[in-house]
């Protein structure tokens, strides 16, 4: 028994596109639908409770407003940008038998840029917090 989506077709053929452009098209059509439902169904009051800060049931102290350390979005970004990393070990793990040595180049050539791109990060600082 043979499977519709895992048949091996030329790579541009349009039907190979079908499947994904059939699930976005699907996703866009939920999120679309639930937004105009909650616009519909949903109640449409305000009241001074609706309209306060809302934090964990613990009162607001002061003003939210406050500025934050660079540091933590730095952080924020450093850990998106290595977990995408780890993400993209995926594949050549899994096809690591087949690419052979062109593949395992690129993978160190891959691994190599992100090392580099850590060492100027660590050498400018950005994982300092004592300043």
């Amino acid at each position: 028994m043979e499977f519709f989506l895992l048949q091996a077709g030329k790579v541009n053929d349009a039907a190979n596109y079908l499947p994904i452009a059939l699930q976005l098209m699907f996703a866009i059509g939920l999120v679309g639908a639930i937004i105009i439902g909650s616009n519909f169904l949903g109640p449409k009051r305000q009241t001074a409770d609706k309209l306060e800060n809302f934090e964990s049931g613990i009162a607001q102290k002061g003003n939210a407003r406050q500025p934050i350390a660079i540091k933590y979005f730095l952080v924020a970004i450093l850990f998106v940008l290595f977990d995408v990393e780890v993400i993209f070990f995926y594949p050549y793990a899994v096809n690591f038998r087949e690419l052979g040595w062109e593949g395992f180049m690129a993978v160190v050539l891959f691994v190599g840029l992100f090392l580099t791109g850590f060492i100027y990060i660590f050498k400018k600082g950005a994982l300092k917090w004592e300043e």
